[in-house]
């Protein structure tokens, strides 16, 4: 009996220093930026152009165009995902060529975004002439979430009791009449998971706009989804390596205003996933 709890201690501890060794490097990392970033913000940095090539002015343009591309990609992602997801786990029989999509769909969530730029260069830009552009932007960066949000669709689904699709059926509704009124309900929390995944990603990801959408230097805002857009990963990367003399507190600010921008989206999805959950 004392052995046991001696191991059990061990264990505890061991995953307690586990978990220093992640949480303590992060909250490391924020402090920096917050400490170091701090003080450029303000409204003259948030809601201004940028100017002398980037030396002053604000970051309101890639703000702006950051926001356009995580709605248009979420736009076109979400649906096709949890449709996708609904397919595979609901409608689709377990064969061959269920079996080579799963596994596609694992191997894409696993594959490096500079892969998915270049795709959606080929495609988006050159072939479908979208040129670049926020659309090419949104729908690379909306390809490149899609295996997410299927996996974690598919995952919600199958937490959803098989009980309630029998009651349904036993009460003559039809199958969709099933998946929409007795288990899609039941899997929103999990879906929304899925989208709040999702849009960290999309949010800060560099190399799939590097290829598509991102300007260098645009000090104006776009007008459609046909224009090209600052985006804040790539304007931080910019400001970082390829412009001199910009000074220690922009750059740090545009990396808190982004992490800030992530996690007030993040904050918002987790608020409306618990209200869904309470209506459950």
């Amino acid at each position: 009996m004392i052995l046991e709890r001696i191991k059990q201690k061990v264990g505890f501890g061991v995953l307690f220093f586990a978990t220093l060794l992640v949480a303590v490097p992060v909250l490391l990392i924020i402090w920096l930026i917050i400490s170091k970033g701090w003080s450029a913000l303000s409204w003259e940095f948030l809601l201004t152009m940028p100017k002398e090539g980037m030396r002053a002015g604000g970051i309101f343009p890639a703000i702006v165009g950051t926001f356009y591309l995580v709605v248009v990609s979420i736009a076109f992602a979400l649906p096709i995902g949890v449709m996708a997801a609904i397919y595979l786990g609901e409608y689709a029989r377990d064969n061959f060529l269920t079996r080579i999509i799963n596994l596609a769909i694992v191997n894409l969530a696993g594959v490096s975004s500079v892969v998915f730029g270049l795709f959606g260069m080929s495609l988006f830009v050159a072939f479908l002439k979208f040129g670049v552009s926020i659309l090419s932007g949104a729908l690379t960066l909306g390809i490149m979430t899609l295996p997410v949000i299927i996996t974690t669709t598919r995952e919600a689904l199958r937490t959803v009791p098989r009980s309630f699709r029998e009651v349904s059926f036993s009460l003559g509704a039809s199958r969709w009449q099933t998946i929409r009124h007795a288990v899609l309900p039941s899997a929103l929390p999990g879906i929304l998971t899925g989208a709040i995944l999702s849009v960290g990603r999309v949010a800060g990801e560099t190399a799939p706009i590097l290829f598509t959408v991102a300007a260098f230097y645009l000090p104006r805002l776009p007008h459609s989804l046909s224009d090209q857009a600052m985006a804040l990963p790539y304007h931080l990367y910019v400001v970082t390596t390829q412009v001199p003399g910009i000074s220690e507190p922009y750059r740090y600010g545009t990396a808190l205003v982004l992490i800030g921008l992530v996690l007030i989206v993040n904050i918002s999805a987790v608020v409306i996933r618990t209200r869904f959950r309470r209506i459950k």
